[in-house]
């Protein structure tokens, strides 16, 4: 059951707007009828109508719908149109960097031992890892967003990013999304790395020597997608903090309480053991979630809404969310 945004009533099949994102009885599910502030967004300068489901279409109702125009994201030269090379991932992101994330992890513990790269030895941090050693390893900035330190940390991550990744990706677009993500990702790990670097201004070395893994106190590495999927919990809180959750599909609570307890938490662990205490990187996840919250503060101010519930595998339902405990080698993310 799902309630009608507009009028409070109980219904069984929810109809979902495609324009404002809200849920509706069948009373109020057309635009016109519940006040669709999207309806303000129908015109297009070319004379086209949008139907929202090209978000290269050069129409208001596109930018504005999905978040406003402009930014980082716009400037991005990708056709993601229809004969566009990445055509096929237009609203797909999300699902294509879990996939990614998989890919990776293959990688990391599969095929790099087989080319004489070991779990956890120099040449696996620096490929894998941002870490305090390297940190102008640029192609680390991207790799660390997808490396994992275990399958539980990869699990985790990849269950909250399948509910919330397509459900942001919707309101703001595949651009948005995928600038949001890898931006967040990228910030959060420099955020944890920069400020380890100030906490602990030794040298930072990793080597092998006969065998042997050399490391110096100083040095500290991070990896994961934690980061931006916190991004993406702040972008929802903001969007609607009443969003019905269940914490390991069991726990039911709003989604403002899960991401304050996850602040919460990382605040108090850093505040007591530092920003990596317990082998998390406990500055990374929380500023990819301050990351998160001012995007999503952004986004409310023009306009944009989220579901009231989290949809899994086509009807109406609770969904899962909170990030989970990630921890292991160097700083998880």
């Amino acid at each position: 059951m799902a309630t009608c945004d507009r009028c409070g009533t109980q219904e069984p099949m929810p109809y979902q707007c495609r324009l404002c994102g809200g849920t509706y009885c069948s009373d109020h599910r057309l635009p016109e009828n519940h006040d669709c502030p999207g309806l303000e967004n129908w015109g297009d300068p070319n004379g086209v109508f949008d139907s929202g489901f090209d978000d290269t279409v050069d129409g208001q109702a596109t930018q504005q719908s999905r978040g406003g125009g402009g930014g980082i994201a716009d400037a991005i030269p990708i056709n993601t149109g229809p004969g566009g090379l990445v055509a096929y991932f237009r609203g797909n992101a999300a699902f294509l960097f879990l996939g990614v994330m998989w890919v990776t992890f293959v990688i990391q513990y599969g095929i790099a031992p087989l080319a004489g790269i070991t779990d956890r030895s120099p040449t696996w941090y620096n490929l894998f890892t941002l870490n305090t050693a390297h940190p102008e390893y640029v192609w680390t900035w991207v790799t660390s967003v997808f490396a994992h330190g275990g399958f539980s940390h990869i699990v985790l991550n990849s269950i909250v990013l399948y509910f919330f990744g397509p459900i942001v990706e919707d309101r703001i677009g595949s651009k948005k999304f995928v600038a949001l993500f890898l931006g967040a990702g990228i910030l959060a790990g420099l955020a944890q790395v920069g400020a380890s670097l100030l906490a602990n201004p030794g040298p930072a070395v990793i080597a092998s020597q006969n065998g042997r893994l050399l490391i110096s106190d100083a040095f500290s590495a991070t990896l994961g997608a934690s980061g931006a999927i916190a991004a993406l919990m702040g972008v929802l809180t903001l969007l609607n903090p009443g969003l019905r959750i269940y914490l390991y599909f069991v726990i039911p609570m709003p989604l403002w309480l899960a991401t304050g307890l996850f602040a919460a938490y990382s605040i108090f662990v850093s505040g007591t053991g530092g920003i990596g205490a317990g082998g998390v990187a406990q500055l990374a996840h929380l500023a990819g979630l301050g990351i998160g919250l001012l995007y999503g503060a952004k986004l409310k101010r023009e306009g944009a809404r989220a579901p009231n519930e989290l949809q899994f595998g086509g009807g109406p339902g609770g969904g899962m969310g909170g990030p989970g405990g990630p921890g292991g080698p160097g700083r998880r993310r």
